[in-house]
């Protein structure tokens, strides 16, 4: 079960501005990036579900990160259904991230307190998803719809906290962009994680990535 309490999850995504997202099947691997976003300030991370076994690799690193990281908050994404969901939330998922909104997922996070941010490319998916209890709403793709999609959904609906991932990267063009357009935090993947740097094992390079970008989100707010 998850570890930390919905209101210390979003608030860690608030704080922080960004959770670096990341898959890699080998756990030792995936313990390494993890440690390294940790020393680079990251309090949010997001181990996506997209290769066989997952879940495994998954499972070991919650129990790495409370055992290791203190206040490393592990979520889990890429989920489209329910059941998926489920197994995750049981083997210690702190919040459930999902490339679309499916309604099903929200009454399963629901009832155990989780944020679910569910992917939305409409005001309206934005507005159903918040009707069903999402506090935090994903922009997908976000370089797709752009830092104006979240100004004007944000006009009429100030009270919307969005997290927007796809597009975002660690420089001060970019980040500035996004938080001048409204967001709450963003998410951050293959840029904060060069297959090059992967394969070195230079993960002093990724806590430094992550230093970098987060000292540039708490410039631009």
């Amino acid at each position: 079960m998850a570890k930390y309490t919905k209101l210390e999850t979003l608030q860690a995504m608030k704080e922080t501005g960004m959770v670096p997202v990341f898959y890699h099947k080998d756990v030792e691997v995936a313990k390494k990036v993890l440690e390294a976003c940790y020393d680079g300030g990251v309090r949010a991370f997001e181990f996506t579900n997209r290769g066989d076994f997952a879940q495994e690799v998954f499972a070991e690193l919650v129990k790495y990160a409370n055992e290791n990281l203190p206040g490393m908050i592990v979520g889990i994404g890429s989920i489209v259904d329910p059941g998926t969901a489920a197994m995750y939330i049981q083997l210690g998922a702190n919040f459930v991230v999902g490339p679309l909104f499916n309604p099903a997922i929200a009454p399963i996070c629901n009832r155990r307190l989780i944020p679910y941010c569910p992917g939305c490319g409409s005001v309206t998916e934005v507005g159903m998803a918040q009707e069903a209890g999402c506090d935090v709403c994903k922009v997908f793709p976000g370089d797709v719809l752009g830092p104006a999609f979240v100004k004007g959904l944000r006009a009429p609906m100030p009270w919307s906290q969005v997290m927007v991932t796809g597009g975002v990267k660690p420089t001060q063009e970019n980040l500035e962009g996004w938080f001048k357009a409204g967001v709450t935090c963003v998410g951050m993947g293959s840029n904060l994680f060069p297959k090059d740097v992967i394969a070195a094992g230079e993960w002093n390079k990724i806590a430094g990535l992550c230093r970098s970008a987060l000292e540039i989100i708490k410039n631009v707010r």
